[in-house]
């Protein structure tokens, strides 16, 4: 079985978590998209991981993982982040591998980054990694990828920095690389997680944009980055939390008004601690956005949904969602491309009664309270969508599959 799972708003939405919590059922693991500006946090234990560029399912120590050909790789930060998983008790040798395809980020790309959105009319707010110089390098045909290590004329052409930069990392990056295709082809038939990076808002095609990352966040990119088939994946599911968020510039039509509803907005961030894993700034917050949820089921043909932070509510007396947008006046119920559009968008909200009831111990569908699962049935007939997965806190064991996505 190949199970792809993707974030279905704009990222942050605890993909790491369940990917990890799938991870148990799966032989090997594949990251297929993305770089260090994602951050993945797991729970275990009481013990909290953060990962940027190692695939969740490293922390099985059972499990093998991939970079697949999609990601951009920051080889300092990389061989960093397997530094810290030794630290903390995790061997990782021998289980971790690179696509031989797969990108490099350049030191030098991080200012070309800052410096590129700093100079743009409208900033789309990056995080300064040099991932979007890296994928405009590839886009151009002039990237540098892992197998061109390799390739003794490709690195005559780089000098100074870039060179020993490349030279430090080079025998390294060399011992961890394969051929994903030939890989994937070799274990075929065996449980395959495939785990995305971002959102399906951040898609460069079908994302907001031209706010959006310069990777393939779509479920698409789990083949093209992958190196197998779209006709090879199984199941698909999307990662989404129970109210919004959004780091960086862009609209978000569901936002929360600072003025009339910031108390709001700083509840739910503080309770959802949302704040980024890779810059530790405080995500934008607001109500749960069905017209742009049930756009990313539609274009991602997700199987399933898996309802994230859903205990973030348990105090609230009443919950809102939107279920379509104001614009200039018309009632909308389909996703806009227009930036215009989607700034001058009002949310039209349907309000659900709380169920004033700690939900970290629910450990199935019927021992939520009824209220709960009236916004549950909610979204799934909105979204046309069922959620087969529900996560009521951070720790691993906090979770409850209803439909088991290995399972046909």
């Amino acid at each position: 079985m190949n199970v792809v799972v993707i974030g279905a708003q704009w990222g942050d939405e605890g993909k790491g978590k369940i990917v990890d919590y799938l991870a148990e059922d799966a032989k090997y693991v594949v990251r297929y998209a993305g770089g260090p500006n994602a951050g993945h946090t797991i729970v275990v234990d009481g013990k909290q991981y953060a990962l940027h560029q190692v695939p969740s399912g490293i922390l099985y120590n059972d499990k093998k993982v991939f970079l697949g050909s999609g990601m951009v790789i920051d080889a300092e930060a990389f061989f960093n982040e397997l530094q810290m998983l030794k630290e903390n008790g995790i061997n990782w040798e021998g289980r971790v591998f690179i696509s031989d395809r797969a990108q490099l980020i350049l030191p030098r790309y991080r200012q070309m980054d800052k410096d590129r959105d700093a100079a743009r009319k409208r900033p789309i707010g990056t995080t300064g990694r040099g991932m979007g110089i890296a994928y405009a390098e590839k886009a151009h045909r002039d990237g540098v990828r892992l197998a061109d290590l390799d390739w003794p004329e490709k690195m005559a052409e780089f000098d100074g920095e870039d060179k020993a930069y490349l030279d430090k990392y080079r025998d390294q990056l060399l011992s961890m690389r394969v051929n994903m295709a030939a890989e994937m082809h070799k274990v075929k038939g065996e449980n395959i997680l495939f785990e995305g990076a971002q959102g399906a808002m951040l898609d460069i095609d079908s994302g907001t944009y031209p706010y959006v990352s310069s990777g393939a966040s779509c479920a698409a990119g789990a083949s093209s980055g992958c190196g197998i088939g779209p006709h090879d994946l199984d199941q698909i599911v999307g990662v989404f939390k129970a109210y919004q968020t959004r780091v960086g510039n862009g609209p978000m039509p569901t936002e929360f008004n600072n003025e009339s509803e910031g108390e709001l907005c700083q509840y739910v961030r503080d309770t959802g601690r949302e704040y980024g894993v890779t810059t530790g700034r405080a995500r934008r917050c607001g109500y749960l956005d069905l017209v742009a949820l049930r756009y990313a089921c539609r274009v991602n043909s997700l199987d399933g949904l898996v309802l994230t932070h859903l205990d973030i509510y348990d105090a609230m007396d009443q919950i809102e969602a939107c279920v379509a947008y104001d614009i200039n006046g018309k009632e909308v119920t389909d996703f806009p491309a227009n930036v215009k559009e989607m700034e001058a968008a009002k949310p039209i909200l349907k309000k659900f009664t709380g169920w004033k009831k700690e939900l970290k111990n629910c450990r199935s569908f019927d021992e939520l309270p009824q209220q709960a699962k009236d916004y549950i049935n909610f979204i799934e007939e909105y979204t046309e969508t069922p959620i087969t997965i529900v996560s009521v806190g951070y720790e691993r064991d906090d979770t409850f599959i209803r439909k088991n996505p290995w399972k046909k």
